[in-house]
């Protein structure tokens, strides 16, 4: 099938040429040209006020459905019977945006023998939580939890399915995205509603970090899309807080599956976990060679604090990738983030621009990352750090 093309109509005004994505659109003098390469992707259409493109019948979008009957939901991840941080992160998220549409939110909650987590997921900011516990969803396998939050969202048609964009989470919901015929966002960093149409606007980087890309889903429920860990603050826990727990029937994981779970293999050890720190050191390219960083971690020892990096110190090689903060690496936020000769390019800022406060060190005046900064300190990192060491030691006697 191929795009329909009604010349008689067509004004050659180029506003199709403009946005298609793909370049298969052009014009010859008075003529719009076809080429080949077309998916159907409907842009043209969208923009052609005089209607000369259309989609053919077979390929145009399903009429949108009525406002699904549930509200705002978010994958509650845990390991060994422990919540990840990004939960109490989006559970805060998602109680904002439902109560723009309001609607409910509820926390979606998988594992054998984890009910004693309702409570917590509650105190977060969930109105309720729906609860599948089953042998098979022990440890996490994507085929198990994804035909798990497939059949929950069949049953009971979120509007909106939040997950974190960790491990877990970019493994399994791209199949539940799949199987509910959907669009899903990865790695967003904000998140707001369109409240007439009832639209989740989803911003992500694009473009190695060049641009911040909204994007929408407006023919299909439910609207899905994974945010990444310390990108939002999560609620003052509400430990009074009551609500719903609607255990789920699991009798469809009976059947034999075709993985199982076999081992974790622990990752290297951080000195203080960069997702967990209200203190992070981090160094960049300014460190100049990885023997450096030991001026980091001596500074870390004694604020209690860990210690992170750019991407170009990971790729020279001076220090570990569990370290690596910024769009190819983690999402931080904590309470201060001091970095240390690092430019601050748009992919590093993607990972920490949440942080309370930045002291950014510096010599160079005009690095990017004094935009951001609330204290810059124009200087030679080798004089500064040592110094600061020097007075934390006085400080402290």
């Amino acid at each position: 099938m191929s795009l329909i093309f009604y010349s008689e109509k067509c004004l050659a005004c180029g506003q199709c040429v403009e946005v298609c994505p793909f370049g298969v659109l052009k014009l010859e003098g008075e003529t719009l040209i076809i080429g080949d390469g077309c998916n159907l992707c409907g842009a043209c259409v969208e923009v052609c006020e005089v209607e000369a493109l259309a989609l053919p019948a077979a390929t145009g979008p399903s009429p949108r459905p009525a406002v699904p009957p549930d509200g705002v939901w978010v994958f509650a991840e845990q390991r060994g019977g422990v919540l990840a941080p990004v939960t109490a992160e989006l559970l805060g998220e998602g109680r904002r945006l439902a109560e723009e549409l309001q609607v409910p939110v509820a926390a979606v909650l998988f594992g054998e023998k984890v009910a004693h987590l309702s409570p917590a997921l509650l105190a977060a900011g969930a109105h309720k939580v729906y609860l599948a516990e089953h042998p098979r969803l022990q440890d996490f396998l994507e085929e198990s939890y994804a035909a798990a939050l497939t059949e929950l969202a069949r049953q009971f048609r979120p509007e909106i399915i939040l997950a974190g964009a960790t491990y877990t989470g970019r493994a399994f919901i791209p199949r539940v995205a799949a199987a509910l015929k959907t669009g899903l966002t990865a790695d967003c960093t904000a998140f707001a509603i369109d409240l007439e149409p009832r639209l989740l606007l989803q911003t992500r980087p694009a473009f190695g970090g060049n641009i911040m890309a909204t994007i929408i889903t407006p023919r299909t429920f439910p609207q899905m899309a994974t945010a990444r860990p310390g990108v939002f603050k999560p609620r003052p826990l509400e430990a009074s807080a009551t609500g719903e727990v609607i255990r789920m029937g699991t009798a469809f994981l009976d059947a034999p599956a075709r993985s199982r779970f076999v081992a974790t293999v622990e990752e290297i050890k951080e000195r203080v976990p960069l997702g967990a720190a209200e203190v992070i050191i981090a160094g960049g390219r300014g460190l100049k060679e990885g023997k450096n960083f030991r001026l980091l971690e001596e500074l870390a020892d004694l604020l209690g604090a860990a210690v992170g990096a750019s991407r170009a110190a990971v790729d020279a090689g001076w220090i570990s990738y569990p370290h690596q903060i910024g769009q190819t690496g983690k999402t931080v936020g904590p309470r201060l983030y001091l970095a240390c000769g690092i430019s601050g390019a748009a992919q590093h800022l993607v990972g920490m621009q949440s942080s309370d406060f930045i002291v950014a060190i510096n010599k160079d005046p005009k690095a990017p990352i004094f935009q951001v900064a609330d204290v810059g300190l124009v200087g030679d990192l080798f004089e500064i750090i040592p110094a600061l060491i020097q007075e934390i030691k006085r400080d402290r006697g």
